[in-house]
């Protein structure tokens, strides 16, 4: 493949290295985010195909989902970290098929021998028992309500949700112990649990937050190909604002040089069709990520690549990734310190309230047809 040429650049700029995993053609992938399914950083070999001269013969033919069962032994996640709003959250999936190339969660797949690129959107596992899960850990003696997050490495809402419904299951589970839950999605799903939702609004036990990257169908195409349009998402802001259970707009993630111009845009969106709350992420590109977003760039967006990648590292201290709490959402530096102040000026002129709402947790109980149980 010939080295793309970077645009408005006078002379040739080097190769650009391409991950050697990169074997699939597009139309053979097609509907996903990745472009390469490079091995897990845990695995002990490593796999390269390579043309044998049978003239593709034996082609894969598209990729299809996988989704398997997997037993559970927790379902509340902890966490100890200071820069973020809660200490628990539950993911119903791993994986998700939405596919977005920049996913922060995608390292994770690495754990289960599986790869961070195309394997994160096509090989799924649902949590079968979450519910009965959840009702025995929020049920133990001595436990103490706090907003639990759903949805923080994998979408409640991606498209096999139709089928599991295991993020309904958990909601109804929740609604019945009456505790506080925020729910990040990228999709417009989440509108069919509004029954729900509704009734947990009113006693200030939810809210939602709907991430918006782009206004460009074209663009969302690439970046998070099995993600609902952007039209659709701001639909879903609009009928969960309508039935009064507040939601909060994130710009995530905010790539240099090509969502960033759209932060305002977003916003103003947003808050016409009710959403109370904005917030954004700066892209992160941690572990293998780094590779598979570079290759994607390479594909679909080889001019930007180098002053993209240029963008971010100025933002996280020289590297492609800084972990450092406090600032790994936002990053450091001219460029990160610009887009906060955006987003600080926006959410003023635009009139979203200065303080986030805080979900209730004196109404907890344990439904008594629990204590049965122990």
């Amino acid at each position: 493949m010939p080295a793309p040429r970077d645009e408005g650049s006078a002379h040739r700029p080097p190769a650009v290295r391409r991950l050697p995993e990169t074997t699939l053609q597009p139309a053979e992938r097609r509907g996903r985010g990745a472009t390469a399914n490079p091995g897990g950083r845990f695995e002990p070999a490593g796999r390269v195909a390579f043309d044998d001269g049978w003239d593709g013969a034996e082609a894969l033919g598209p990729l299809r989902t996988e989704v398997l069962a997997e037993q559970a032994r927790t379902l509340i996640t902890r966490n100890t970290s200071p820069d973020i709003s809660f200490d628990r959250s539950i993911n119903p999936y791993r994986g998700c098929e939405h596919g977005c190339v920049y996913c922060f969660a995608r390292p994770n797949h690495a754990y289960v021998g599986l790869s961070p690129g195309l394997d994160f959107e096509t090989k799924l596992f649902q949590k079968a028992n979450a519910a009965a899960l959840l009702e025995w850990e929020l049920s133990v003696p001595g436990y103490s309500p706090a907003t639990i997050a759903l949805g923080t490495a994998s979408d409640p809402y991606q498209p096999i949700e139709r089928g599991h419904r295991l993020t309904r299951a958990v909601l109804e589970v929740l609604a019945r112990f009456r505790h506080p839950v925020g729910i990040v999605t990228k999709s417009n799903l989440v509108t069919r649990d509004i029954d729900i939702l509704g009734d947990m609004a009113r006693d200030g036990l939810v809210k939602v937050a709907v991430s918006v990257t782009t206004l460009d169908p074209v663009l969302a195409r690439r970046m998070e190909p099995r993600a609902p349009h952007p039209e659709k998402r701001l639909e879903a802001i609009r009928a969960l604002s309508a039935a009064g259970i507040p939601v909060m707009v994130i710009v995530a993630p905010i790539i240099p040089s090509l969502n960033d111009h759209e932060i305002e845009t977003i916003l103003g969106r947003a808050r016409e069709l009710g959403a109370v709350e904005a917030n954004h992420v700066l892209l992160r590109l941690p572990l293998e990520l780094d590779a598979l977003v570079n290759d994607w760039f390479a594909e679909h967006y080889p001019g930007r690549r180098r002053h993209v990648m240029s963008l971010v590292r100025q933002a996280r201290g020289g590297k492609a990734y800084d972990s450092a709490y406090r600032t790994r959402m936002t990053g450091t530096g001219a460029y990160a310190d610009l887009i906060v102040q955006r987003m600080r000026l926006a959410r003023r002129r635009l009139g979203y309230p200065e303080e986030r709402r805080r979900l209730r947790t004196d109404l907890f109980r344990v439904p008594t047809d629990q204590l049965s149980l122990f």
